[in-house]
């Protein structure tokens, strides 16, 4: 077990609460703090001031749930993008990593995760609402569901196909190109790519 005596209580709450980010322990926590520590204080004041405003005013797009500094995304705002493909994702980090394929032109809806009893999320939990509003107005022709190839990604995949197999909306799946259990973030950019531009029909891949 890492024991650290700190010198200043100041020290051992900044520590205490870099820690709590994902992927950091005590020690790199320690390391980031004296790293801020020896900077100018005009940069650690304007990161500080980053991060507050970046809680303070980010929204969440109104047409598909990713992350934006607006109301409407970029995405969502760009004409050249074609609107009657959206591509389903569980968060904002997998939008990220397919715009970085360059091999997708359509729009994204943001479920805001996955069913997942073991965490205690249902159905209910994830962001449907506006999708469905969009496909029963027949403004969807495409629906690709580009979940993690997790038994969750999996479970959740399935219960869209369900809900809206019986609407005028064609349903595909990534092509198996990213392999079983792994989640769309770790991808390669190629083999995401491939897998969205080789996507097939999600009946045949029940």
């Amino acid at each position: 077990m890492y024991i650290q005596n700190f010198t200043s209580k100041l020290l051992e709450k900044a520590v205490e609460e870099f820690s709590r980010l994902p992927g950091i322990g005590k020690k790199t926590a320690l390391r980031l703090v004296l790293h801020l520590l020896n900077q100018e204080k005009e940069d650690v004041i304007n990161f500080g001031e980053t991060i507050i405003k970046l809680r303070n005013e980010i929204k969440h797009c109104q047409s598909c749930n990713t992350i934006s500094d607006n109301d409407i995304c970029n995405i969502c705002n760009n004409l050249s993008r074609n609107s009657s493909i959206v591509c389903v994702v569980e968060s904002a980090k997998d939008v990220m990593s397919i715009e970085n394929t360059h091999q997708f032109n359509g729009v994204y809806h943001v479920l805001g995760g996955i069913i997942s009893p073991m965490d205690g999320i249902g159905p209910n939990d994830l962001k449907i609402d506006n999708l469905y509003e969009k496909i029963n107005n027949g403004d969807v022709k495409e629906l690709i569901l580009a979940l993690s190839t997790t038994m969750e990604g999996d479970t959740t995949n399935f219960y869209l196909y369900k809900k809206f197999k019986n609407y005028a909306v064609k349903i595909t799946t990534l092509a198996r190109g990213v392999a079983i259990g792994d989640e769309l973030e770790y991808a390669d950019e190629i083999t995401l790519g491939r897998s969205i531009t080789n996507r097939t029909l999600f009946e045949t891949s029940i």
